[in-house]
């Protein structure tokens, strides 16, 4: 069965049909941003259609336009033919149109059948939820367990029930912000096989997202938006990555220097590094050992949910169990002290998830400088508010990060923008060692480019890095060496040049051999 070609027969097929949805003029004005501005799109039943635009390119808010989320200022939605105004999710809902959003909007107490069945009109009971939730997810290669509450769950698995939760509504139009940001290899493979099924089957999808290879391999129709404009329509596989990315960003995003170098003394060392599970969800670490030294990156692959947020909260000093011994820095143990005291150590920490743990929402940038820089505190606890802005300021520019000045609330940047806030924050205070995690998570090919070209002059510097991503083409593109994080485990380290992405697939199902591969030598014995 040749489900690409059936997906293009559905959306010929559908020329002659109604339009599923047509937006017309929509405009919506933020006190510091014209988000969308006179904006008409045409998606057609059955069709795949990307929305593509650089980070703060007005595609998130109209897309919650468009579910019912944000009410336009202007402009009219036409609905099968039939002139609608969504006021709410629930009316976008009954209507059949279901959203996947880039932030997930889940409760973090609940299980995930739970929020599953929140978001269904209640015709089920919960355990009847529950089994369709195990049907869905294995019939779409979708792992999901209804019974985990969702603050155990990793961002990529979180992402997993939301895209379940909104299958099980069998949707007319499907809206998917940037929904493979956090999936592996594997998984969105399953989800386009899942996606050209639907489309077969007449569901339109909105599909947005920074990945230019998924969308001219997916969408039939792409339209571009740039500062809250449309910009341009195009036919996705007619065009380069090159071709789409001057359409989004007006240029072609910078090539990265990665050269070869010698790495220097070792920074960080785990050795012996063993911790049973907080949560009955979570992953026992199991004798992790690896090693990061001065002015290298260390890349760790994975399938989410196999312990990366573990071994990242054992290096990050939120867990403070971790053996006496297992974790030194600069050959210091540091295994019992505080996340403060190894900032002031040279080790800082960008988390997965933005909102929350990387960002306070309701404070500004210029009070989330002081989550983790402490410049602008004086010995006796004064704040010098001028130094906080400033600061801000400064990282705001050099990052290119798209807000309304300091005093911007968080939760008021797009995703991508403050994604390039927390990353640049940590970046600029000249870290020894920076452990990130997802650093490119949800932003566009011109800001990811500038945020791994400054993870490599971070590197080329002498700064000692450990890049954990489930973004292979990533890991491979910046790191010098790789090692995989499978059931609690750890893989022997291997160097970028000698690896390979099938291998390293292989790997991320725990199968390595206990030889460790090396370029230059210097892997842990």
């Amino acid at each position: 069965m040749n489900i690409t070609a059936n997906s293009a027969d559905s959306a010929d097929a559908a020329d002659t049909s109604p339009l599923r949805l047509q937006l017309s003029g929509i405009s919506k004005q933020y006190p510091a941003v014209r988000a969308n501005d006179g904006v008409s799109l045409r998606v057609k039943p059955g069709e795949i259609h990307a929305v593509l635009g650089e980070n703060g390119a007005g595609k998130s808010t109209l897309m919650k336009i468009i579910y019912g989320a944000v009410q336009p200022d202007e402009g009219q939605m036409h609905w099968n033919g039939q002139r609608v105004q969504v006021k709410s999710p629930a009316e976008a809902r009954q209507l059949g149109i279901s959203m996947v959003y880039q932030h997930f909007s889940l409760f973090d107490t609940l299980t995930a059948a739970e929020n599953v069945w929140l978001g269904l009109d209640k015709s089920m009971s919960l355990a009847q939820v529950s089994t369709r939730i195990g049907e869905v997810a294995h019939t779409y290669g979708l792992d999901v367990e209804p019974q985990r509450p969702v603050h155990t769950l990793s961002v990529g698995e979180r992402q997993r029930v939301e895209i379940v939760r909104a299958l099980l509504a069998r949707p007319q139009l499907l809206i998917l912000d940037e929904p493979t940001s956090v999936l592996t290899p594997q998984a969105v493979d399953k989800l386009f096989v899942t996606l050209r099924q639907l489309s077969a089957d007449g569901c339109s999808i909105l599909y947005i997202s920074h990945k230019l290879d998924e969308i001219r391999a997916l969408c039939h129709h792409c339209t571009v938006l740039r500062g809250g404009k449309v910009t341009g329509e195009v036919d996705p596989t007619q065009e380069s990555n090159a071709s789409l990315s001057r359409l989004m960003i007006g240029a072609e995003p910078p090539q990265l220097q990665h050269q070869a170098r010698d790495a220097g003394a070792v920074v960080l060392a785990v050795k012996g590094l063993a911790l049973t599970r907080q949560d009955p969800f979570g992953m026992d670490l199991k004798d992790i050992g690896f090693e990061v030294r001065a002015g290298e990156i260390v890349g760790v692959a994975g399938v989410s949910g196999n312990g990366q947020q573990e071994l990242m909260a054992a290096l990050s000093g939120e867990d403070s169990r971790a053996p006496a011994g297992s974790i030194t820095l600069f050959g210091r143990d540091i295994a019992g002290h505080s996340p403060r005291k190894r900032r002031h150590e040279g080790l800082h920490f960008v988390p997965e998830e933005r909102l929350g743990r990387g960002a306070v929402p309701t404070l500004s940038l210029a009070q989330n400088t002081l989550l983790t820089r402490t410049g602008a505190v004086s010995r006796s606890g004064w704040i010098r508010s001028s130094d906080v802005r400033r600061l801000a300021e400064h990282v705001i520019q050099r990052f290119n990060v798209k807000a309304g000045g300091s005093g911007a609330a968080a939760s008021s940047l797009s995703g991508g923008n403050l994604q390039k806030f927390i990353v640049g924050r940590e970046i600029d205070a000249d870290p020894r060692l920076l452990i990130v995690s997802q650093p490119t998570w949800g932003v566009d090919v011109g800001a990811a480019a500038l945020i791994r070209g400054e993870l490599l002059k971070l590197r080329d510097a002498g700064c000692a890095l450990l890049v954990v991503s489930e973004e292979l083409d990533e890991l491979f593109e910046i790191s010098d060496r790789l090692v995989v994080i499978a059931q609690g485990r750890v893989s022997p380290p291997i160097a970028t040049a000698e690896a390979g992405i099938e291998q390293i697939g292989t790997w991320m199902s725990g199968l390595w051999s206990a030889e460790p591969a090396t370029r230059s030598g210097h892997a842990e014995a």
